[in-house]
């Protein structure tokens, strides 16, 4: 494929995986066991937390009255533009029936999961915007019990801007716990809590494995890795706005692949250029972040066309897609493997992060390849049923009958007989397999 590299990453998110799977397992097992108590312990030996882990209705007034009203107010803009998207989305699964033949109707059914468990990070960064997205569109799909769990700092509790908005978006119950005691206790049903059919929402490494080994048992949204973004711009895009994109997104992490596809090269040089500085000038915390990230896992690729420039994307698949560039109408149609896509200058991946509307729970690692991020449809069940007349059943019948028996299963082809038998017992029908 004609494109170069500029800047090559030294380092994927598979460079840095840890095996942190018996670790997870081992607690997992042990929390299943001693219940919790053993949850108790963990989250006192690894947060350093003895507070209480269910919140009550005075806990939650308590920390709402430490949120400034100015943030009440943008957390409630946030909240309506993310429930009124979910609503939309939830209007384009209908329940729909056919006739399949005369007399025999199928139909489906969108039934929601009863209760979904929404983990809430808070460590390095209190993730309001993770406790909008993830209760919010529970509470859209109609989840009859939604817990949101969040780590608590130590000696101090969940921060009460999560308690908050989690409280605001719907939460049933509220846990102070965090990491695999949390994604146990949700799981298990712990502290009095219904067992979660579901459990959405980023976490660490320990999260995301605790996740893993969990699903079947419990459903997910997804496994998620290190939160990824790609930038598609031509020479008609600013490079100011491009680089200011590219470290907004590296800030995630010292392991957050940052990634810029252009046709042109001076627009990319230029890029490079100014992206130091804009690092540099960040706090520390986000500049240590930024600064491994842009170094160790950051690219920038020339490529001779859009073609070309969507081709690489679509094989990068990045969990957030940006394009500046012209004719976005062509880029809209031509684009298929994103998680979330911001068409534009005058958007930004961080309006989807915390307020737009659109959900920020996206697939990483490639996973955009096959599957969308999280939405009312994750927490709903589209389920099938069918009935019928007699005379509906009897073509049916017939084929499945013969069906089964060429397969061999017998005992199949005999709950057809039996109906066929009972309906119509003056006629004859040849129900065996054939040549």
């Amino acid at each position: 494929m004609p494109r170069k590299y500029l800047k090559k990453a030294t380092l994927t998110a598979k460079s840095d995986a840890t095996d942190v799977h018996d670790i997870v397992m081992d607690m997992l097992t042990k929390i299943e066991a001693g219940g919790d108590e053993t949850a108790i312990e963990y989250a006192m030996k690894l947060d350093k937390y003895d507070g209480p882990i269910l919140l009550n209705e005075e806990q939650i007034a308590a920390a709402a009255a430490k949120v400034p009203q100015k943030l009440k107010d943008d957390i409630a803009f946030a909240h309506d533009n993310v429930r009124r998207f979910a609503e939309t989305q939830k209007g384009t699964m209908q329940d729909v029936e056919l006739e399949i033949v005369p007399g025999l109707i199928a139909g489906q059914k969108a039934i929601p999961c009863q209760a979904a468990g929404c983990y809430v990070p808070g460590g390095r960064y209190s993730h309001i915007a993770s406790a909008i997205m993830t209760v919010t569109t529970a509470k859209v799909a109609g989840c009859k019990h939604i817990t949101a769990c969040s780590p608590p700092r130590p000696n101090e509790g969940v921060a009460p801007a999560i308690i908050y908005t989690a409280d605001l978006c719907g939460a049933d119950k509220i846990l102070s716990m965090g990491g695999v005691q949390g994604v146990a206790a949700m799981t298990f049903g712990l502290f009095g809590l219904p067992k979660s059919d579901i459990l959405v929402g980023p976490g660490n490494q320990f999260v995301a494995e605790a996740k893993r080994i969990l699903f079947g048992r419990v459903g997910i949204d997804m496994i998620a890795g290190p939160t990824d973004s790609l930038i598609l711009a031509d020479k008609t895009a600013d490079p100011f706005m491009v680089a200011t994109d590219l470290v907004g997104q590296a800030e995630h992490g010292y392991n957050s692949p940052v990634w810029l596809v252009t046709d042109d090269q001076q627009l990319a040089e230029k890029v490079m250029e100014i992206v130091p500085g804009l690092i540099e000038d960040l706090p520390k915390l986000n500049r240590d972040n930024a600064f491994a990230a842009w170094r160790d896992y950051a690219e920038v690729i020339i490529c001779d066309t859009r073609e070309v420039m969507a081709a690489t994307s679509d094989e990068y698949a990045p969990e957030h897609l940006t394009v500046q560039a012209e004719d976005l109408d062509w880029w809209l149609s031509r684009l298929e493997c994103y998680g979330s896509l911001f068409l534009g200058e005058e958007t930004t991946v961080a309006f989807g992060d915390k307020a737009s509307g659109t959900n920020h729970v996206l697939p990483t690692s490639q996973s955009a390849k096959y599957t969308g991020g999280l939405s009312v449809h994750k927490y709903m069940k589209i389920v099938t049923w069918q009935r019928a007349t007699r005379d509906g059943s009897k073509p049916i019948a017939e084929a499945t009958a013969r069906i089964s028996r060429l397969e061999g299963m017998e005992g199949h082809a005999r709950s057809a007989d039996a109906r066929l038998y009972k309906y119509f017992p003056d006629e004859k029908f040849d129900l065996t397999a054939g040549d």
